[in-house]
């Protein structure tokens, strides 16, 4: 078995610390970002039904031409506010994942603000 490494440890540690303060509504749901070397996540998840109301990746069929970069993932990040704004949703509660908002976290953050969606 393999030994998780500490970059990984440290990260799921910050992510077990801001779950513990923040938790999604139907009105107010959370946006988790999660991006791997190739591909980046949003979901809005309502956590009190634990249903994911909205999702968008750069790996769906029709937005594969949305690099994994900083400066093409703010138009993910406006992908899902689109998707909320159909659902009448305008506020969300912003979930980095444990990862620094910074980078592409931070392009689809404000991408999604760009967007018209409020946190």
């Amino acid at each position: 078995m393999r030994k998780m490494d500490d970059k990984t440890r440290r990260r799921l540690k910050r992510k077990a610390s801001i779950r513990k303060r923040i938790s999604g509504t139907a009105e107010r749901p959370r946006l988790s970002v999660y991006r791997s070397n190739r591909h980046t996540y949003v979901q809005a998840i309502d956590d009190a039904t634990g249903r994911t109301l909205a999702s968008a990746s750069n790996l769906e069929k029709d937005h594969r031409d949305i690099k994994n970069a900083v400066k093409e993932l703010g138009r993910l990040g406006e992908l899902i506010g689109a998707r909320l704004k159909e659902r009448s949703i305008a506020t969300v509660v912003f979930d980095r994942n444990g990862a620094k908002y910074h980078g592409k976290v931070k392009a689809v953050a404000e991408g999604a603000r760009k967007a018209g969606i409020r946190f």
